[in-house]
């Protein structure tokens, strides 16, 4: 007679586990909704009406991104409450540089082992900032990995979706010359660069815990990624909005030029916005070169909004209501690419 086989927990994946996760997530879940939801939390996918009210001819736009390795700094801390908040920002602030409001969100989370706690501080955090953001967190997936990632390592997806009107859409084509560039500050890093950090802090046996800016090195770094969608639709509705770029990996140049047209380039004042100190400690420590800053961070500037010249005084009101530190930055010019002035 054979011996008898392990079960699915001897095999490394805990079931009542993730049970607990659920219920966990649940509740903080539920606070993340709109309107047009359908359901709860719990089922085999996610429903949401597509009764667009007031939309003459809408257009869901959709977009799909993840953390990267700035996870591994958070699992070193052993803290997860901020790394949800860097998943919706990565997606909800792809989707507003179309002109789209989002509207739902779905995350995925990849684990070693399904620590029911760990999991509900990052998909509370997710929620937190669906509300901040105005999308629904509309479901999502945990899945326990064992022998294919380590116990305490995990990684996070999401995908999102939003819907403008065809004729509101933001985008290259409404670009023209003369128009104001604005700038508006991000919260460090955000989620962009992280392979480089971490490169930093292990060539320089960097301590996480070591004091910087009034707080640590890790606080530092585990600064979530701010919020634009809600301050860039606000702008839309008071001031002409021609087009928006969302600055992550590639740097405010290589992000930029995506939000112009061919024949068309633009110049930047490098010395109109403040840096976060984060940024001149990672390029001392690490001996980075100037180009090498340009196309890895966003030193500073989370999303760049392209204006009408006329537009620049409602934009700013619109802006610092959501409360948005927003910046004249530069303008559009009859050429190509971007040129940063320092």
């Amino acid at each position: 007679m054979s011996a008898r086989g392990g079960g699915y927990r001897d095999a490394g994946v805990d079931i009542g586990a993730g049970d607990k996760a659920v219920e966990m997530i649940r509740a903080r879940a539920a606070h993340a909704t709109r309107p047009e939801v359908l359901g709860d939390i719990g089922g085999f996918a996610g429903a949401f009406s597509a009764r667009f009210n007031g939309i003459e001819d809408p257009v869901l736009v959709s977009a799909t991104d993840g953390v990267g390795t700035k996870l591994m700094i958070a699992q070193t801390l052993d803290r997860h409450d901020t790394v949800g908040h860097d998943l919706v920002a990565m997606v909800v602030d792809d989707i507003v540089c179309e002109g789209a409001e989002p509207l739902f969100l779905l995350d995925y989370i990849a684990c070693g082992r399904v620590v029911p706690e760990r999991i509900a501080d990052i998909v509370g955090g997710i929620a937190d900032a669906c509300i901040i953001a105005g999308c629904a967190l509309l479901g999502g997936e945990t899945a326990e990995h064992p022998g294919a990632m380590d116990a305490d390592a995990y990684d996070l997806a999401a995908f999102g979706v939003g819907v403008v009107d065809r004729s509101s859409m933001l985008g290259p084509a409404r670009v023209r010359p003369g128009d104001v560039i604005i700038g508006l500050a991000s919260s460090g890093p955000h989620s962009n660069g992280y392979s480089l950090i971490r490169k930093i802090i292990l060539d320089h046996d960097l301590d996480l815990s070591m004091p910087f800016d009034g707080s640590t090195l890790g606080e530092q770094l585990l600064t979530p990624t701010r919020i634009h969608a809600p301050a860039v639709l606000a702008a839309a509705r008071a001031a002409e909005v021609h087009a928006a770029a969302h600055i992550t990996g590639g740097g405010i140049a290589g992000n930029l030029i995506r939000a112009l047209p061919p024949g068309l380039g633009a110049r930047l004042d490098g010395r109109a916005w403040t840096e976060p100190a984060i940024f001149s400690f990672l390029q001392e420590t690490g001996a980075l070169a100037e180009e090498e800053m340009d196309r890895v961070f966003n030193r500073g500037l989370g999303m760049a909004i392209l204006i009408a010249p006329g537009a620049v005084e409602d934009l700013m009101a619109a802006v610092g209501d959501r409360g948005e530190t927003a910046t004249m930055i530069g303008d559009v010019r009859e050429g190509e690419g971007v040129v940063i002035e320092r």
